[in-house]
């Protein structure tokens, strides 16, 4: 693994990019964990129990829990934003600032992070119980 990652850092350095260390860590999937350092110009990486990979927070066990409980606490603070800023009480205003700001935080990626256990689905359903 060392070696790929000295690859890696030797090909980044041919092309002029630069790797960011400091948003880099070792995330060990499954049940066997590999106690192995490795670095990127000779800074260890962390190895970490979860990591937000393009958004979705992955965690080692692959569950979507914690992303669903990170997008659920964004949505629960969006919706309670909208209801103390607004002070028209219309009803389809609501819905509409409901539909334009929170319900797009609820289906991004949902095809990758799609709950399936009985908890996840109620805490996402809870948001539109608001």
């Amino acid at each position: 693994m060392q070696q790929a990652i000295d690859a890696l850092v030797d090909w980044a350095t041919e092309w002029q990019l630069s790797i960011s260390v400091n948003k880099c860590c070792v995330l060990n999937v499954g049940r066997i964990n590999i106690d192995t350092c490795l670095y990127i110009n000779g800074n260890a990486l962390p190895v970490v129990e979860s990591t937000r990979d393009l958004g979705i927070i992955v965690s080692c066990d692959l569950s979507p829990s914690l992303h669903v409980s990170d997008i659920v606490a964004k949505a629960h603070k969006g919706a309670a934003a909208i209801h103390r800023t607004f002070v028209s009480r219309n009803i389809h205003l609501l819905i509409r600032a409901f539909t334009v700001y929170i319900r797009p935080l609820l289906g991004h990626d949902s095809v990758i992070w799609c709950p399936f256990t009985v908890h996840d689905i109620e805490a996402v359903e809870s948001v539109y119980l608001v």
